[in-house]
């Protein structure tokens, strides 16, 4: 047997919509099958997105990293393995700040992983 929905939850389930609808263009904030459809993709995307914010991020911080790491002489692979060999761990959201922001803490930084890497 279908499950049926009561009129109380269907009504509520299409003001949801159409309240989230209304920053549409024409008949995408006006008509119910063009709204539902809209908000329906916009989720989707949304859902996807905040999955793909963390990637980009995790891009981001890499990318400043390697930045840093070549103006001391090295790639991001090679300053990151002097990293660990050093035994420092420290994420890739701090070091990206730092990268940005302090220039001497990075140094210091680049200099433990190339002694460590000199060391081993």
């Amino acid at each position: 047997m279908p499950r049926v929905r009561s009129n109380v939850a269907r009504l509520k389930r299409r003001k949801q919509v159409m309240k989230a609808a209304r920053g549409a263009f024409g008949a995408r904030s006006k008509l119910w099958k063009a709204a539902k459809e809209n908000v329906e993709r916009g989720w989707k995307y949304a859902y996807r997105d905040r999955k793909n914010k963390k990637r980009d991020f995790r891009k981001l911080w890499i990318v400043r990293i390697n930045a840093g790491a070549h103006q001391h002489g090295m790639s991001y692979s090679v300053f990151m393995h002097g990293l660990k060999k050093a035994g420092i761990e420290v994420d890739r959201k701090v070091l990206s700040d730092i990268a940005v922001n302090d220039s001497a803490a990075f140094t210091a930084l680049a200099e433990k992983a190339k002694s460590a890497l000199d060391a081993a």
